[in-house]
């Protein structure tokens, strides 16, 4: 990373920390009057509406390829994840959902790895295999009475969710690094956002429940807060961030969300176990091991280009 980026992406690091740390309290209430299908339509829809003036003014100005790969970031960046989250909450609490949302860095480096051409270290390897168990371990823990199976049930959608978000970082790093934060935001939404935008209006319940019991209109202030301030704004911010730094610096973001989760959970009356905090350490130990070593070999091989 240059040395002259290196501020300006702390900067956006920050303020995304706390925007996205809330993002699963708002689920969690906005479940309470959608069902998860709902909240997560209901996510893209607001968004696409919110960016729709950008999406228009910049649409002429893309070429067909990569129209293409705007609709594959949106898909998997936004309308998978939109969805896999609302469903795990479901099942899960928001604090957990927010611990387990820290392993996007660790998928960063798998799928960089595989698809993107990354280079590893064992200290890499071992990141991921210490992450991973912390995962497990939080998963366990948390079971109670219910066991390890109820809950990697809905677990595994955040896993889901979160891979989806590691490949997209890499994605929008190779494919769409020319094109400016803002229009990759708002076209990724546009392509993704139209079709869901005209299921909502005409061929679901939700303007019905609206319109015949006033307190749903609780649950679409909450939703509105998560599409325009935790996906809409924060997306331009975090695609400018892909842009001037690593992939895996930008999914460190990561790092704090789950404390942010964890403040709004006990704030709402969650659980929260003492030994919660050992697996989160092991998480956050393999999330500093894989990033780590990821940014020397960057800081070395901006230092032969120079």
């Amino acid at each position: 990373m240059k040395k002259e980026n290196i501020l300006i992406s702390w900067a956006i690091l920050l303020p995304l920390v706390l925007v996205w740390g809330s993002s699963f309290i708002l689920i969690k209430k906005s479940l309470l009057y959608f069902t998860a299908v709902e909240v997560g339509i209901l996510r893209i829809s607001i968004t696409t509406i919110f960016l729709l003036p950008v999406a228009l003014k910049t649409f002429r100005s893309i070429d067909r390829k990569h129209r293409i790969y705007l609709t594959i970031s949106g898909t998997i960046g936004s309308f998978i994840p939109s969805f896999m989250f609302a469903i795990a909450q479901t099942g899960i609490n928001s604090l957990l959902a927010g611990i387990l949302n820290s392993l996007t860095p660790l998928f960063t480096l798998l799928l960089g790895l595989i698809f993107f051409r990354l280079r590893a270290t064992w200290y890499n390897t071992l990141g991921v295999f210490i992450g991973l168990l912390g995962a497990m371990g939080l998963i366990y823990a948390s079971g109670g009475d219910q066991g390890f199976a109820f809950n990697i049930k809905y677990a595994s959608l955040i896993f889901i969710a979160t891979i989806c978000y590691a490949f997209n970082v890499n994605f929008i790093k190779t494919y769409l690094k020319h094109i400016n934060s803002l229009t990759i935001t708002a076209l990724t939404f546009f392509y993704i956002g139209v079709p869901s935008t005209i299921y909502v209006l005409f061929f679901s319940d939700i303007p019905t429940k609206l319109l015949m019991d006033s307190e749903n209109l609780a649950g679409f202030g909450y939703i509105s807060i998560l599409a325009i301030a935790g996906t809409g704004i924060a997306l331009i911010a975090f695609n400018k961030l892909i842009k001037i730094s690593s992939p895996v610096f930008a999914s460190s973001v990561t790092y704090l969300i789950p404390v942010i989760a964890i403040i709004w959970g006990i704030i709402d009356g969650e659980i929260f176990k003492p030994v919660y905090i050992l697996w989160f350490v092991l998480i956050l130990a393999g999330v500093l091991l894989v990033n780590t070593k990821y940014r020397n070999t960057e800081k070395s091989k901006n230092q032969r280009e120079e």
